[in-house]
């Protein structure tokens, strides 16, 4: 996929000049486009299991608020946390992350094409929501980075001030705080047996949270990679 036509695309990545400059080869994904790699797949698949950053911001995401969000979602087949600040991945690679009681952050799988994210954008475009459910629009308020890899806590260690040793931050765990001094959601996500973190955060202070990630990366040798090497975990 060319440059004009990344540029063109109905949705894209805030970072797509990075990407282009970088190199990034490019997939379509309905009508988004993502990174699908930047070097070989066999160089990324061997980055992503020590540190790399992938950017998933054309993927769908959406959050629902309010009392009547979690029945809601239970209705339409969603598995739900228990309990605030634990995310659950659903049987088709959705991701659902529970802010609050009365709050949750739902992101697609890796092909963006997952059936429970689909609902969910479906019933806010058909305006079928409960009563006392309100739709917000993750998808252009917050942008979606994954850092991966055996080294992604000690280079989160340098922005944030959670402790996300993978002995001290479960697979599962969420975590409302200032990365890189922006502040965002972040979810230990592993895919496979691989170590992750979803970074989402405010969609205009991306670039910066990417340039800063990059920095506290180089001491360990990481680098970015498309979203083939995360499918391949």
């Amino acid at each position: 996929m060319s440059a004009t036509t990344v540029t063109a695309a109905l949705r894209r990545s805030q970072l797509y000049r990075r990407h282009i400059d970088l190199g990034g080869h490019f997939e379509q994904v309905a009508e988004s486009t993502l990174v699908s790699h930047y070097r070989s797949i066999e160089e990324e698949r061997a980055q992503v299991k020590t540190l790399a950053l992938v950017d998933l911001s054309a993927l769908p995401r959406i959050g629902f608020k309010g009392l009547g969000a979690p029945d809601w979602a239970a209705a339409q087949g969603m598995t739900l946390p228990a309990q605030p600040n634990r995310a659950t991945l659903q049987d088709d690679g959705t991701l659902i992350a529970r802010l609050s009681q009365t709050e949750l952050l739902i992101a697609s799988n890796l092909s963006g094409a997952s059936t429970h994210s689909a609902v969910a954008v479906s019933a806010v475009a058909d305006t079928t929501l409960a009563e006392r459910v309100y739709s917000l629009p993750r998808a252009d308020s917050h942008s979606w980075l994954v850092l991966c890899g055996d080294l992604a806590a000690e280079t989160l260690a340098k922005v944030c001030g959670v402790d996300l040793r993978p002995h001290k931050f479960a697979n599962g765990e969420v975590a409302q705080t200032s990365i890189a001094k922006i502040n965002g959601v972040l979810i230990r996500n592993d895919y496979g047996d691989t170590l992750a973190y979803s970074i989402f955060s405010d969609s205009s202070s991306v670039e910066f949270l990417w340039d800063s990630l990059l920095d506290a990366m180089a001491e360990f040798n990481g680098a970015p990679v498309g979203v083939q090497a995360l499918r391949d975990c």
